[in-house]
């Protein structure tokens, strides 16, 4: 089976996992720390998406779909 997420990947959220251990990892538009794992993970991710790593596409929830009733 295929690799779902590329080396490259794995090395960009194992980098921001160090920064969030060593409390230099900062969040993006308020530039708070992150204290969160999986906000690290996010971050890494993200950057590996941004350089065209492979990683599948995020998940977002599904917009219900509204019947218009025009009569």
């Amino acid at each position: 089976m295929a690799r779902k997420y590329s080396k490259g990947a794995a090395a960009k959220v194992k980098r921001a996992m160090k920064k969030r251990k060593a409390g230099t990892l900062k969040s993006g538009r308020s530039g708070k720390k992150v204290k969160s794992r999986k906000q690290a993970i996010a971050i890494g991710l993200s950057e590996a998406r941004k350089e065209g790593k492979k990683v599948p596409t995020k998940k977002t929830a599904k917009k219900s779909k509204r019947k218009s009733s025009k009569k």
